[in-house]
C-alpha cells in the first residue's frame, strides 16, 4: 500500500472515529495483522483505549481478526474497506434514487452505525421521518419495514455472520462467525405495528427529571428483546457498486445508440442482478421472449421489433449484448468484462484528448490496438509529420501515458513505443581521443595497428609484415605511393587509379609494361636509371618509406597521425 494511502485511511478514520481509533488503526494499516498486545505497546495507549477502538473497528467493518496457528488472536484492519468511506454518500444517494427518503434513511442508518437489528432500524428511521413531517401526520413502522424488505429483495442489504447455535468443542480465545447464504437476504417476521415518534426534549426539561429515570425507579422500564434480536443487518457495498456499473453500460449503450436499445439492455441487467455474481464476466443468458415479457408498459414495441434491436446489438462492434443460443427465439447475455473493457478505453482516450490533442489521441488510439510500434510506424500509421510525432510521443512520454522498450537484438538497436516498462540504453565508458595529451598509450599511426597490435616505435621492422602480405619480400624495393609515382613521371595522362595497372584500371595508361596483375613484385617502369633516382630521391627525403622500415618515426608523420 503506498504512503498517500495510508494517509488518507488515517484522515478519513480521524474524521469520522477520532483520534485514539485513528492511531489504532494506522498501525494496523501500516504494520498488518497483530496481537492485542503489540497494539497496545505500539500505541503507548492503554489497554480499555484499545479494546474500544478495536470494537469500533470490528462493528463498521473495518478491522477483521483471526487466529493464527502460533495461538492467540490477531487484528488486521481492511485499508480497501476504509477508502470506501469516501463513497459513502453515494451509497445513500443511489438509494434515494431507487426507494425515495425511507430507503436513504434506512442505508444512512446501517453506515452510521456499521449493524443494526431490522426492528432498531426501522424505529429509528420511523421517528426521523417522522419529526420531519408537517400538520402532525407519523410515519407506520410497517412503510418503513416494506421498504427495508425490498432493500433486502435486492441485495442491497444483508445479514451478518452469527454465532453457530450449536457450538462445537471447547471455546476458543475468539468465536467463529457462521454465514449460510441461503438466510443471507431472508428478513424475519415481525409484528412492527406503531407509528413514529416526536422527541419530548422539552417536556423532559420541565418535569425537571428525565422520564427514562421515572420508569426504571418505578420498574416498568424493562422492555422484552425484539424478536430478531441477535439478527444484523448491513449493507452490501458490492451490491452498489454492480448497479453503478449496470448504470454506466446503460448510458453508454444509449449514447451509442439509441433511447429504446438502452432500455432493452437495462431490462437485462435487472432480470439477472441477483442471478449473477459481482466478478462474472456476463449475465445469466436469458431468451429474446423473457426478455419481451419483462419490458416496462411505457415501451409498446413489437416482438418483431424486439428481436431486430437484439440482432443488432449481438452485431455491435463494441460486443455490449452476446448471443449464446438459439432456443426460446435466442438466447442473449450481457458481456460485463467487454462493456467494461471499452468504457476504461473511452475513459483513457478521453482523458489523453483533453490533455494532449486530438494528435495525441490518435497516437494513443493506435498504441492501444497494435500494443507496440517503432517511431516510424507511429510516424506512417498516424499519418503525422516525424517532427511533431516525436514531440507528441515525448509529451506522452513524460506524462507517463507511453513507454519506450529498447528491443534486444533489433537491426541497429530499434526502440519501440508501447504501454510498459521502459529500459535506459547502456552508455559507452569513456574514452580519451587520439590528439589527447594527457593519453599514456603510444601514439602510431592508425594503419599500422590492426596488423601487429603492438606499438611500431618498439621494433626494429615494424612495416616488414605489411610488406610481405603485398608479396614484397623483406628488404625489396618499397611499395610507391601515388605521389612517388607522380613526382617520377609513372602516372599516365590518362588518370588511372594508381593503385590499378595495365588491364585492371580502365582509364590508366601501360605505365607498368605489360603486365596485366598486380601480383609478385614489379619492375621500373622506364628502366633501371630512372629506379635509382628515385630511390636516391626517397632517400634524401625525410620520413621517407625506408625510416618507416626502419621503424623510426619522422615529426610530420607524427603529426599527420595525429
Amino acid at each position: 500500500m503506498t504512503q498517500a494511502e495510508i494517509k488518507l485511511c488515517s484522515l478519513l478514520l480521524r474524521e469520522h472515529f477520532g483520534e485514539i481509533v485513528e492511531r489504532v488503526g494506522t498501525l494496523l494499516v501500516r504494520a498488518g495483522a497483530q496481537p492485542l498486545r503489540m497494539l497496545v505497546g505500539d500505541t503507548g495507549l492503554s489497554l480499555e483505549q484499545v479494546k474500544k477502538a478495536l470494537c469500533v473497528l470490528l462493528q463498521h467493518n473495518l478491522a477483521t481478526f483471526q487466529l493464527p496457528k502460533r495461538g492467540g488472536v490477531e487484528y488486521e484492519a481492511r485499508a480497501e474497506r476504509v477508502l470506501r468511506v469516501l463513497r459513502y454518500p453515494r451509497y445513500i444517494y443511489a438509494a434515494k434514487t431507487l426507494y425515495g427518503d425511507t430507503g436513504e434513511l434506512l442505508v444512512e442508518e446501517l453506515l452510521l452505525n456499521g449493524k443494526m437489528t431490522m426492528s432498531a432500524a426501522v424505529r429509528k428511521v420511523a421517528d426521523r421521518l417522522t419529526e420531519t413531517m408537517e400538520d402532525g401526520r407519523t410515519m407506520d413502522y410497517a412503510d418503513v419495514s416494506s421498504t427495508f424488505v425490498r432493500l433486502a429483495d435486492t441485495h442491497l442489504v444483508q445479514r451478518c455472520p452469527l454465532l453457530p447455535e450449536t457450538p462445537q468443542g471447547p471455546p476458543g480465545p475468539a468465536p467463529t462467525l457462521v454465514l449460510d447464504e441461503k438466510e443471507m437476504y431472508t428478513v424475519p417476521r415481525l409484528n412492527l405495528s406503531g407509528r413514529g415518534k416526536r422527541r419530548r426534549s422539552c417536556e423532559e426539561e420541565e418535569e425537571g427529571e428525565p422520564r427514562a429515570k421515572k420508569q426504571k425507579a418505578d420498574g416498568e422500564g424493562s422492555e422484552p428483546p425484539p424478536e430478531d434480536d441477535g439478527i444484523y443487518w448491513q449493507v452490501n457495498l458490492e451490491r452498489f457498486h454492480q448497479h453503478f456499473r449496470d448504470q454506466a453500460i446503460v448510458s453508454a449503450v444509449a449514447n451509442r445508440m439509441d433511447q429504446t436499445s438502452s432500455e432493452i439492455v437495462r431490462t437485462m441487467l435487472r432480470m439477472s442482478e441477483v442471478t449473477t455474481a459481482s466478478g462474472a464476466p456476463y449475465t445469466q443468458p436469458l431468451s429474446s421472449n423473457e426478455i419481451f415479457r419483462s419490458l416496462p408498459a411505457g415501451y409498446n414495441i413489437s416482438k418483431q421489433v424486439l428481436d431486430q434491436y437484439l440482432t443488432l446489438l449481438a452485431d455491435d462492434p463494441l460486443e455490449f449484448v452476446g448471443k449464446s443460443g438459439d432456443s426460446g427465439g435466442g438466447m442473449y447475455t450481457v458481456n460485463l468484462h467487454k462493456a467494461l473493457a471499452s468504457l476504461a478505453t473511452a475513459t483513457l482516450e478521453s482523458i489523453v484528448e483533453e490533455r494532449f490533442g486530438s494528435r495525441c489521441a490518435r497516437i494513443f488510439r493506435l498504441l492501444l490496438r497494435k500494443k507496440h510500434l517503432e517511431q516510424k510506424q507511429v510516424e506512417d500509421f498516424a499519418m503525422i509529420p516525424a517532427k511533431e510525432a516525436k514531440e507528441m510521443l515525448y509529451r506522452m512520454l513524460s506524462e507517463n501515458f507511453v513507454a519506450l522498450q529498447v528491443r534486444v537484438g533489433g537491426a541497429g538497436g530499434a526502440s519501440s513505443v508501447h504501454r510498459g516498462a521502459a529500459h535506459p540504453p547502456v552508455s559507452p565508458p569513456p574514452f580519451p581521443s587520439p590528439g589527447d595529451p594527457q593519453d599514456p598509450r603510444p601514439r602510431a599511426l592508425p594503419h599500422l595497428l590492426p596488423l601487429h597490435r603492438q606499438r611500431p616505435g618498439l621494433r626494429t621492422n615494424a612495416a616488414a609484415p605489411l610488406l610481405q602480405e603485398r608479396g614484397q619480400p623483406d628488404g625489396a624495393a618499397p611499395v610507391r605511393d601515388q605521389r612517388e609515382q607522380e613526382a617520377a613521371g609513372e602516372v599516365a595522362a590518362g588518370g588511372g587509379h594508381p593503385g590499378f595497372h595495365a588491364g585492371h584500371g580502365r582509364g590508366g595508361g601501360a605505365a607498368a609494361g605489360d603486365r596485366g596483375d598486380d601480383h609478385g613484385p614489379r619492375a621500373a617502369a622506364a628502366g633501371e636509371p630512372q629506379t635509382q633516382r628515385q630511390q636516391a630521391g626517397r632517400q634524401r627525403e625525410p620520413g621517407g618509406r625506408d625510416d618507416l622500415r626502419a621503424g623510426v618515426l619522422h615529426p610530420q608523420h607524427h603529426q599527420e597521425a595525429l
